[in-house]
């Protein structure tokens, strides 16, 4: 498991991202053009995201299969549905009526809930698991309701700022690794991770190149 590095840490933000894009421009010409025009990435120059642990994933689970802007949209409106803020309190006594009224689709809504009452109930500790190692925070994610493996990516690359993370199911990081090494079509998820190897541990910063390649934004992030 490898961190995001703080600023002001030892060999961090002024060395694990230069070091990143010279690791992966080694790996292929066509990457290494991306990495001179478009880099360097900047995901680690970005603070967390604001907010909450509950808000960071709430929001990955309203942009599931949307657009940003479109995603960006609804989880507003969402959001503005906890009077006193969006909180695990509020969002479990939630009636899912209202947030399907804010653009949710039913599933959506019952994940919403599911995970504010597994929080409220302590079956769910989000401190405790943004300790835990990738593998774990995935696996534990997983059990709410809604949450699949790409949900819990987003949430490892974005919120906790994991160094090494692949989402092989994402259509725009597989279209990119097609691009970038002149692929006919896009690798099938269980291919593409091996394929990924070569980019360790950067992994994370791998996938933002990818979506770099075929100029598809990352997931929305608030």
């Amino acid at each position: 498991m490898i961190l995001w590095p703080g600023p002001g840490d030892d060999g961090s933000l002024e060395t694990s991202l230069p070091a990143a894009d010279a690791h992966l421009a080694a790996c292929h010409p066509s990457l290494a053009a991306l990495v001179a025009s478009r880099g360097p990435c900047p995901l680690a120059r970005r603070p967390p995201e604001r907010g909450s642990h509950l808000e960071a994933l709430a929001a990955a689970i309203c942009s599931q299969q949307l657009a940003g802007p479109a995603a960006a949209a609804i989880w507003a409106r969402v959001r503005a549905l906890g009077p006193g803020g969006f909180d695990a309190p509020a969002v479990a006594v939630l009636d899912p009526a209202d947030l399907r009224t804010a653009g949710l689709s039913r599933a959506k809504a019952a994940s919403l809930v599911d995970l504010a009452r597994q929080v409220v109930e302590g079956r769910l500790d989000l401190d405790a698991v943004a300790t835990r190692d990738d593998d774990e925070v995935i696996a534990t994610l997983t059990r709410v309701r809604g949450i699949g493996r790409w949900t819990a990516q987003m949430f490892l690359i974005f919120r906790l700022q994991r160094l090494d993370v692949w989402p092989t199911g994402d259509l725009g990081v597989r279209r990119g690794y097609a691009v970038i090494h002149g692929l006919a079509g896009a690798p099938a998820p269980r291919e593409l991770e091996g394929l990924g190897d070569a980019f360790r541990p950067w992994r994370s910063v791998a996938a933002w190149y990818c979506w770099r390649a075929v100029d598809a934004p990352a997931p929305a992030r608030r």
